[in-house]
């Protein structure tokens, strides 16, 4: 690694579950121990990874997303959040070259490698295999140009006699070289929830198992080597990052749900609006019994299933949130936010929970997914955040369904491979309220939020 110089590299694996963010948090740690600042990343939309991240790391984890915003825009985060570190660790997507449909490029850790010019530290799985991975490390290095596999971790790995079986057949048929291993770990896991995950938000987690994975991680991965694999990064400072309009932001005043139960944020989005000049003032649906003073108001995604009966019994928010919309502040609400702003909440045991009344309509949970993945949202008419005609990109991952009379705001769609595999109507908005089950990161259009500084304007 060149000293003074700024470098990055992604990891990647064969597939889903793999043990990327696993490994990832015992290198994020590793790192620190031995002196570095490293800042993570993920690709993709994902809330949970990052929350994990920026706690083992102790600096907020970014989302790269080159199917949301423009590539000069990822570039510009990217660049912006490696001002202060000489080291960048971006966690991957799924497998190497799984993205949106069939493009190996669209959407996929392979597509954000390209884009950023950063080398690909690839995560395979050793359990019960032997030759056979040398022929599937060769069908990655093969299987699409422009994509830099540097070096290969082997995951699962229990004894040193199979760890040399793997290096002499990758040594033999493979000209990348093998950095190192991870042994199978019963005792250390992820605990997750329905939405994968759960996130570490809230509490301070416990340090041990990450510093002992750390302590594994030294003896079996050749550290030095990797670092190795970095060529200094090239034309950060190429990019403008698009912001928002500072003279209308500046002096508004943004009150943002942050607790257990809502806590679904994109860093970058609240590092805009701050930037912009936005105040943000956390407060919390759960404990609190009002909503802050402020001329705006955001309800983020999370998990109000998991705590739907503390919310109904705080009746003074539930009344507050309903007064915030009724005098017409403008209020966003995504996902869980929505889920928030109906009637009522039916859980996953069946038990039904008052919610804020805002919005005509009942949430209700499901046992599998109603919607998941990528989508493009064509506003039916004018909204908080979009004009008649206009275009939003996001993502949806729920196993709730909102049912409402209310007229929707929104056309979705999903297109893979240029074809519309998908359509249905969404988004709902109450006077200056908007609510949706999509996720947006503001990056891609700075006029959304223009959009709701001008209704906040407006007001005052």
């Amino acid at each position: 690694m060149a000293t003074g110089a700024k470098q990055a590299f992604i990891l990647a694996g064969t597939s889903s579950g793999c043990g990327k963010t696993t490994l990832t948090l015992g290198l994020l740690a590793l790192l620190r121990q031995q002196g570095f600042a490293p800042q993570p990343f993920k690709v993709g939309p994902d809330y949970l990874d990052t929350t994990w991240h920026s706690a083992i790391a102790g600096r907020k984890s970014r989302n790269l997303d080159n199917w949301m915003l423009p590539d000069n825009t990822v570039r510009a985060l990217f660049s912006r959040a490696m001002e202060t570190t000489s080291l960048g660790v971006i966690e991957g997507v799924m497998g190497l070259f799984d993205g949106l449909g069939l493009d190996p490029f669209c959407a996929s850790t392979a597509g954000m490698a390209r884009l950023l010019g950063v080398p690909v530290i690839l995560l395979m799985d050793g359990k019960g295999v032997s030759t056979s991975l040398a022929a599937t490390l060769n069908g990655f290095c093969d299987f699409a140009p422009g994509v830099n596999i540097a070096g290969v971790i082997i995951n699962r790995v229990n004894t040193d006699n199979h760890f040399r079986q793997l290096c002499a057949a990758l040594g033999r048929y493979c000209r990348v070289p093998v950095l190192g291993y991870v042994p199978e770990l019963p005792e250390l896991h992820l605990p997750s929830r329905h939405l994968g995950l759960v996130g570490a938000t809230g509490k301070a987690i416990n340090q041990a198992p990450w510093q002992q994975l750390a302590a594994v991680l030294e003896k079996t991965v050749n550290l030095p080597a990797l670092l190795n694999c970095c060529q200094p990064l090239r034309n950060l400072s190429v990019a403008t990052l698009p912001l928002p309009n500072p003279a209308l932001a500046g002096g508004l005043s943004m009150a943002i749900a942050q607790d257990d139960a809502f806590h679904f944020y994109y860093q970058d989005n609240l590092d805009m609006l701050e930037q912009a000049g936005v105040r943000l003032v956390p407060f919390s649906p759960l404990a609190d019994t009002q909503v802050p003073a402020c001329d705006m108001l955001w309800l983020g995604g999370g998990y109000p299933e998991m705590f739907a009966s503390q919310l109904a019994a705080n009746g003074a928010m539930r009344a507050s949130v309903k007064q915030f919309s009724a005098r017409g502040v403008p209020v966003y609400a995504e996902c869980g936010g929505l889920m928030y702003l109906g009637d009522s909440l039916a859980d996953a045991e069946g038990q039904t929970h008052s919610m804020c009344g805002v919005l005509a309509g009942h949430s209700t949970m499901g046992n599998q997914l109603k919607r998941f993945g990528y989508c493009e949202a064509t506003a039916s008419h004018d909204t908080l955040l979009a004009a008649a005609g206009e275009t939003l990109r996001g993502h949806e991952f729920h196993y709730s369904e909102f049912t409402t009379s209310l007229p929707a705001s929104q056309q979705c769609r999903k297109v893979r491979d240029g074809q519309v595999v998908r359509q249905w109507e969404g988004g709902w908005q109450q006077g200056n309220t908007f609510a949706s089950y999509l996720h947006l990161h503001f990056a891609q259009s700075p006029a959304m939020l223009n959009r709701w500084f001008t209704t906040a304007r407006s007001l005052q």
